[in-house]
């Protein structure tokens, strides 16, 4: 089993199904609100449902359409006038950077197409994460749309200039249009969240929660000996807090939640 199946069948075997995802939280069959802290590995840092992603909406009302398929329609095509697909026109709008979007379908491919471009203007982008980077100098920035969505879909957002300059085509994966769509409206929905969410929102619960993690914006990395860490997951579980099954992957302050949803895991610390 993998991580993200054992925390799977560990949520369902202490709770129950998951019936709804709301925000920050995940409500079971056992009428226990669960504080998500793993949000699909940042894909929905924004928050599940439409509350805090309007592209819902517009997923439904393409899908209403019948434009499922593996073919060019107006949500997917590059525009004759700017050269530029929506999606790119996005990526570009978050980078502040003119760039074309490829999409792949893992990271792994990503990071293939990327480095045969550029090796050493290669980064990967994570919101709120001080990075000191000029994206405008990196030649390709690997990027996990923020879309509550459980597929592992990535984008190579790359400097025109390497594109047109590329020996080899890098075609971007073919995505049904309702999708792109969405992913398309997630970036913008991220771009509006950078302008309200900060520091203040995030350092409220360090007194209990950089007992267990290094903060770095809303982004939490394990001091759990890696060793221990499977074990601290579960011991999260029993606190009703779903923590990244991964070590190498960050678990995320919970935006907005009260700080009463640490009390279990206060009055009940992990012993590392």
């Amino acid at each position: 089993m993998t991580e993200i199946n054992i925390l799977a069948e560990s949520i369902r075997s202490r709770f129950g199904t998951v019936k709804r995802a709301r925000g920050n939280f995940l409500y079971t069959e056992k009428r226990v609100r669960l504080t998500d802290m793993f949000l699909e590995g940042g894909r929905a840092v924004l928050g599940w449902g439409s509350d805090f992603f309007s592209g819902w909406t517009i997923l439904k009302n393409i899908i209403s359409r019948g434009l499922t398929g593996s073919f060019v329609t107006d949500f997917n095509a590059v525009s004759k006038n700017s050269g530029l697909s929506r999606l790119s026109r996005a990526v570009s709008a978050l980078l502040d950077d003119e760039r074309i979007a490829i999409i792949c379908n893992s990271k792994e491919d990503a990071l293939k197409k990327s480095l045969a471009i550029s090796k050493d203007g290669t980064f990967v982008y994570r919101p709120w994460n001080a990075q000191n980077i000029d994206w405008k100098n990196a030649a390709c920035v690997l990027i996990a749309p923020p879309l509550a969505w459980a597929q592992n879909i990535w984008i190579v957002a790359v400097k025109s200039e390497f594109v047109e300059n590329l020996q080899t085509d890098f075609c971007s994966a073919l995505i049904p249009a309702a999708l792109e769509a969405a992913v398309t409206r997630s970036f913008y929905d991220l771009i509006k969240a950078l302008q309200v969410r900060e520091e203040k929102d995030w350092f409220k619960y360090d007194k209990i929660l950089t007992k267990y993690w290094t903060r770095h914006g809303p982004w939490l990395f394990p001091k759990i000996p890696q060793e221990k860490y499977e074990s601290f997951v579960q011991h999260c579980l029993d606190c009703e807090l779903v923590v990244s099954p991964f070590f190498s992957v960050p678990s995320i302050v919970p935006f907005g939640a009260d700080s009463g949803v640490f009390k279990k895991l206060e009055k009940s610390p992990f012993d590392f």
